[in-house]
């Protein structure tokens, strides 16, 4: 069973409405965007099911666009924070199902979550976690927080697990950590067999608690160290 196509509203045609626009549509979803902007409408129009030019501060406007129509609202200002609390707040009052607005602080987050926002996203300070995480450490090569505690990394393999198998190494048991798949050039295999002998050319993707991870990035570290003072 494939992916459930969903109807999508993107309000906001900035860098970041944009990328999530041209992803929504690249991922099969149903997308109309609407912005005061006339250029930012029509390089979307190519690519999107519906585009709109006009200013969702005025009720009018939401209410012809039928916003209790779509799966989920999106509400992508970052200029102007007193236009994405208004429209947040005119959306849900207007029947929206589900409304994820863009916040850059804490404190708006809050403003938008009493106004309606059903969630809130900070794009910018996500990139900047994820950004700190992968190039604070050289053993790292991608990154993804799954919540507070829990989140997937892409690791190398170490050299003391080369020719050796997952059950050889004994790594859930040793580490705290599990494998989810095996990543050689653009080829992912998921979930890989106990059987299956670790490679030099092949990164891991493993989930845990952040903790455990960082323990295990930790003798990558130490067994650098250790090359190094030989």
């Amino acid at each position: 069973m494939g992916i459930k196509m969903r109807s999508v509203l993107i309000i906001g045609l900035g860098r970041f409405g944009q990328h999530l626009c041209k992803n929504m549509v690249d991922m099969k979803n149903e997308v109309m965007v609407v912005d005061v902007k006339e250029d930012n409408v029509e390089a979307m129009m190519p690519i999107v099911t519906n585009a709109q030019i006009g200013d969702c501060t005025n009720v009018e406007v939401l209410k012809s666009i039928g916003v209790n129509n779509f799966d989920i609202c999106f509400v992508c200002i970052g200029t102007n924070f007193q236009s994405s609390l208004e429209i947040t707040s005119l959306l849900k009052e207007n029947g929206a199902k589900y409304v994820v607005s863009k916040a850059t602080r804490d404190i708006q987050a809050k403003f938008l979550l009493r106004n309606g926002a059903d969630e809130v996203i900070y794009p910018d300070r996500d990139i900047a976690e994820k950004a700190a995480i992968r190039y604070s450490s050289s053993h790292v090569f991608d990154y993804i927080e799954l919540n507070d505690e829990y989140s997937i990394y892409e690791i190398p393999v170490a050299e003391e697990w080369v020719g050796r198998s997952i059950k050889e190494v004994n790594f859930r048991a040793k580490y705290k950590v599990s494998i989810l798949g095996i990543k050689r050039g653009e080829n992912t295999k998921l979930l890989p067999m106990a059987e299956h002998e670790f490679d030099e050319k092949e990164h891991l993707m493993v989930v845990g608690r952040i903790e455990d991870v960082d323990r295990l990035l930790k003798r990558f570290d130490n067994d650098k160290n250790k090359k190094n003072r030989r």
